[in-house]
């Protein structure tokens, strides 16, 4: 008999689970007999108990250490005389009945947020009472409210902290400026997108004398958070438990009140505010020669679009440049001093691959108007560069301090990824390979050699899906995507907690003092768990022999807790921001149904390929079955799908044309299916309502049958697609007529609740 092992359950749409564990090891997988009496989430022991038909660990749940309190989120329906609510997280995997008296003011179809009363059993269903009501699917911003409670966002300040807020003055006084050189005669501006809001950073370069040749003096001043948020005080105390602002499309959850972020920090045109100045000497090859930081008062004597930058720079005398022409002598400055920290990261060798990044543009409603590319200009890259000068002089100088803090971690890929990787280059027939302890310019030499090939687009993303994430943690290893042998996030204090305690960290310093971290609540016990959890998702940082800059154990130790704690908030905030993302892009593509889109496949598995749409960079799913009648073998060391028969390849940066067949709004799943040279219009109508090859399309169907838990509902609770008007109609109006009423033929089936 094995010995049990503790770990987190993790749920799966199709009613199977597995068993996140703890020492990082294989996963053990719940059939769904197992996953009846728990939920997703819940801290158990599980044991071995055979091996499933994959070969995968198979186990048993002995024990349940821990069901953490989790609401659940989820549409009230009323089934046969009984009330439940269906989670819109498919992972918990069962209904949750609801007594007749504990549903609250809330109606049929809404949603609401329930907390339980009795735990799931063998034989008995979750029941629980609606606490919250959300309210109608189709609200104007919902997708946000099921986020932030989903993912467990604190979305509400304490009214400790609101009131501490609102005590701070409304500008800076004059005892505020105590100890502070005044730079207001400096002209930093700030350059950031038209719709920002908080400003963290403002900067100015001018010409300097470096050593005995030439170069530049280069300001960065940063929004002094830490005079007005105090360690351990109301307002530190709800940062500390965000750690992050989190992002939505026309909306942020920030981390401080907005007194705070859009007012008293923010570094707006033409007032006075508080900052931290990194003041650098940068050399003519981009080396920074010396720095040094020290508490200011400054005046922003302009704000600065990226693009309104981009257009000064690429014609100083055009119209904008016009208009700010006392300006334009500094933006050359920058302009200058960026292209010699330029050189300086190609001599680093740090990794600089081009992506494609999208903006969702929403209307008043908050519905997708359309996706655009995120273009990033040289005025994008300015900021950029010297936030990263900045950055990396704030983490020398808290080693040099010989004081703990928290540095931005980013190391190599682990042996498994190099040795996929070596076997993928080599597949590809690419000359160069990485050694056994790679180097970033060994990434970046890769990346240019192949930059002109026609399958440069897949070859970068593996090179890119081969790194690790970064963490914040106080033992510094470097971070490899950078080529830094040290960095952390000194440039963003209203938006991110790391960066404030850089911050105070810094002052410490400078003072001669010792900066000590706050009590500030934990989860307890928890930060053992979550360091466990992280580590079993991200490897954790490979410790050097530790100088005299780390202090005590005790203090080291709280210090890793902080860094645990930022960093998985950094993840709770980007898959809530991402949540978001794919409800929108499921809500939009709703409304595409049927149509035919050129794209590209951006992922290859064994179940199918992911394809990313031309013109909407939406991505979505072709399933192996829609391949054709072949059958497709998944080739892992070259990331290809490959029919047998015909030789048929799929790989990434493969270029095909889709259909849009089916969008799963619950699920976040858009399905495609494969469009090929010759075939009509009225035969893949046909298809699509089911009257030519049924195989297939049953095949689709109990497959999104079996990874939804059940038949699904329709957003509507078994409404449908609206029908076009009678009156005569086009082939185009025909055909998205039918692919629409089979969709709601599919998506407005019933479901009967399940009873233990």
């Amino acid at each position: 008999m094995l010995d049990e092992i503790e770990g987190t359950v993790q749920g799966h749409r199709d009613g199977h689970g597995f068993v996140q564990r703890d020492d990082g090891e294989a996963d053990i997988y719940l059939p769904p007999n197992e996953m009846r009496a728990v939920l997703h989430k819940d801290r158990v022991k599980a044991r071995i108990v055979r091996q499933d038909r994959r070969g995968r660990p198979e186990g048993r749940v002995v024990e349940i250490v821990e069901r953490p309190e989790q609401p659940i989120i989820g549409r009230l329906l009323h089934e046969g005389g009984i009330w439940l609510v269906a989670p819109e997280d498919k992972r918990y995997g069962q209904d949750v009945l609801i007594p007749k008296g504990a549903t609250g003011p809330a109606k049929v179809g809404q949603v609401v947020v329930v907390q339980l009363t009795e735990p799931p059993a063998l034989f008995g269903q979750p029941v629980g009472r609606v606490r919250e009501v959300l309210g109608e699917i189709d609200d104007p911003g919902m997708e946000i409210e099921i986020a932030v409670r989903k993912y467990g966002v604190p979305h509400e300040f304490s009214a400790e902290c609101l009131a501490l807020a609102k005590a701070l003055p409304e500008k800076v006084r004059p005892a505020d400026k105590k100890g502070r050189i005044d730079l207001t005669d400096v002209p930093l501006v700030t350059i950031d997108g038209e719709d920002a809001r908080d400003f963290d950073d403002a900067v100015y370069c001018e010409p300097a004398k470096v050593g005995r040749g030439k170069g530049w003096r280069l300001l960065v001043a940063i929004a002094d958070v830490s005079a007005y948020v105090q360690t351990g005080s109301a307002i530190d105390i709800d940062a500390y438990d965000r750690a992050t602002s989190v992002y939505f499309p026309r909306r942020v959850i920030p981390m401080l009140p907005e007194k705070l972020s859009n007012g008293l920090c923010s570094l707006n045109p033409e007032v006075e505010r508080l900052c931290m100045v990194c003041d650098m000497l940068v050399a003519a090859d981009g080396e920074i020669y010396a720095y040094q930081f020290y508490p200011a008062v400054m005046f922003s004597h302009a704000r600065f679009t990226y693009t309104e930058v981009a257009a000064i720079l690429g014609n100083t005398r055009g119209p904008e440049a016009a208009k700010r022409k006392d300006r334009v002598k500094d933006l050359l400055n920058l302009a200058d001093v960026y292209k010699a920290l330029l050189k300086q990261r190609g001599k680093r060798g740090a990794v600089d691959f081009e992506t494609t990044e999208t903006q969702i543009i929403c209307d008043d409603a908050g519905r997708i108007e359309k996706i655009v590319p995120r273009t990033r200009n040289e005025a994008h890259k300015i900021i950029e560069e010297a936030m990263l000068a900045a950055n990396v002089c704030s983490a020398d100088f808290i080693s040099e301090g010989k004081h703990p803090g928290l540095f931005r971690v980013h190391e190599g890929p682990t042996p498994e990824k190099k040795e996929i990787l070596r076997g993928y280059l080599k597949a590809m027939g690419v000359g160069l390979s990485i050694t056994d302890d790679p180097r970033p310019g060994e990434f970046q030499a890769i990346a240019e050699a192949t930059k002109e090939r026609p399958d440069s687009q897949q070859i970068h993303t593996m090179l890119l899906r081969s790194m690790q994430q970064a963490i914040y943690t106080p033992f510094n290893s470097g971070h490899f995507g950078l080529a830094y042998e040290a960095y952390t996030h000194f440039t963003s204090p209203i938006r991110r907690y790391p960066d404030l305690l850089v911050h105070r960290v810094i002052k410490a310093i400078l003072g001669k003092t010792r900066y000590q971290l706050p009590m500030l609540p934990t989860p307890g016990e928890a930060h053992a768990k979550l360091a466990k959890r992280l580590a079993s998702r991200v490897k954790a940082p490979t410790t050097k022999p530790q100088k005299a800059t780390i202090a005590p154990t005790k203090e080291v130790l709280a210090w890793e807790a902080a860094g645990l704690h930022c960093s998985a908030n950094e993840r709770r905030a980007d898959e809530a921001s991402r949540d978001v993302e794919a409800w929108l892009k499921c809500k939009y593509m709703r409304e595409h149904l049927g149509e035919e889109y050129g794209g590209v496949v951006s992922a290859a598995t064994t179940f199918g390929i992911f394809v990313t749409l031309d013109a909407m960079y939406v991505e979505g799913l072709v399933h192996i079955t829609e391949l054709g009648g072949e059958y497709f073998k998944f080739d892992e060391m070259r990331q290809e799908l490959r029919g047998e028969r015909t030789g048929i390849r799929y790989a990434i940066g493969t270029r095909v044309r889709v259909q849009v067949s089916r969008v799963d709004l619950d699920g976040r799943k858009i399905d495609f299916r494969l469009v090929r040279e010759g075939e009509d219009l009225t035969s893949r109508a046909m298809k699509d309502k089911g009257s030519a090859p049924v195989k297939a399309s049953a095949k689709r169907s109990a497959r999104h049958k079996a990874e939804a838990g059940g038949e699904s509902r329709s957003e509507h609770g078994g409404g449908g697609a609206a029908v076009a008007p009678a009156g005569p109609q086009s082939a185009m109006q025909a055909f998205k007529s039918a692919v629409k009423k089979a969709a709601n033929k599919m998506q407005g089936k019933g479901r009967k609740p399940r009873r233990g």
